[in-house]
């Protein structure tokens, strides 16, 4: 991939040249107050499913449930931190389903799943301005499989970045 060989080649050559500032990198690029970025990258169109969206993390969903969950919620309080401290990062938040049910039936839980994230940002102190929402129902599968463990992994809310 591009993108990867490009990462690594850029990496290899600040190894080769070495640090030539001590100034901390800015915390909107994904990076700590200590100018490091603890292995986190933020892109814009980046996404949690695929460790693109700097300190932002897919959350799951049980069967047929748009609820929030206690490892959930916990997983959202995490990135209504990483939000809050990123102000000028928006996002979209993309809800998901396994390959179970209609087509019509996993686009409105989906869309159920995606509001219920977003309603809890906001009630963490994510402005709401700064999150969009869609559902994909089970069109955008992260597991090909056709069992449990597959599905569990495709009822999800993903996290894309808009704008950083």
């Amino acid at each position: 991939m591009f993108t990867r060989a490009f990462f690594t080649t850029l990496m290899v050559a600040f190894l080769a040249v070495g640090c030539s500032s001590n100034k901390p990198k800015n915390a909107q690029d994904g990076a700590g107050a200590d100018g490091s970025n603890a292995g986190m990258t933020l892109e814009l169109n980046g996404d949690s499913d695929s460790n693109k969206a700097g300190g932002l993390q897919t959350v799951f969903f049980g069967f047929d449930s748009s609820d929030l969950d206690s490892a959930a919620k916990s997983t959202m309080k995490s990135n209504a931190d990483f939000l809050k401290s990123n102000t000028k990062v928006d996002i979209q938040v993309e809800g998901h389903c396994d390959e179970r049910g209609g087509r019509q039936y996993n686009l409105a839980l989906g869309e159920r799943r995606a509001k219920a994230v977003r309603e809890y940002l906001v009630a963490l102190g994510v402005e709401a301005k700064r999150i969009s929402t869609i559902s994909y129902g089970n069109e955008r599968p992260v597991s090909e499989g056709h069992d449990e463990s597959a599905w569990s992994k495709n009822r999800r809310g993903n996290f894309v970045v808009t704008a950083k």
